[in-house]
């Protein structure tokens, strides 16, 4: 089983969650983080973390947010390694509550 990072990240990438990851699954992308689901050992540090609740376990993810089980397999081959945490993008609280944000998701 793995965890992943769901819409809620889009355009807010804090990386609460980095810092408490034993073993460095987060990549990161433009305005966004992915978990690489070969690298992430469940240990489940990283969900209370995220101050935009945008990680869940494969199990529990949200209906309408499927697709993202994919797309962090996918985007976590390309983006880079997340090892430390860093500040998240100046407008970040503005895109906290705003739903549907896949369209925004920067490749």
């Amino acid at each position: 089983m793995t965890f992943i990072v769901t819409e809620s990240c889009i355009r807010c990438k804090y990386t609460d969650c980095v810092e408490v990851c034993p073993v460095d699954c987060f990549h990161e992308g433009p305005n966004m983080l992915v978990i690489d689901p070969e690298e992430c050992i469940d240990c489940t540090l990283c969900e209370p973390e995220c101050p935009v609740e945008a990680i869940y376990s494969e199990d529990e993810i949200p209906a309408g947010q499927e697709q993202f089980l994919e797309l962090n397999a996918e985007l976590a081959k390309k983006w880079p390694v997340l090892s430390q945490a860093k500040d998240p993008p100046e407008d970040a609280d503005e895109w906290k509550e705003v739903a549907g944000k896949l369209a925004q998701l920067e490749r």
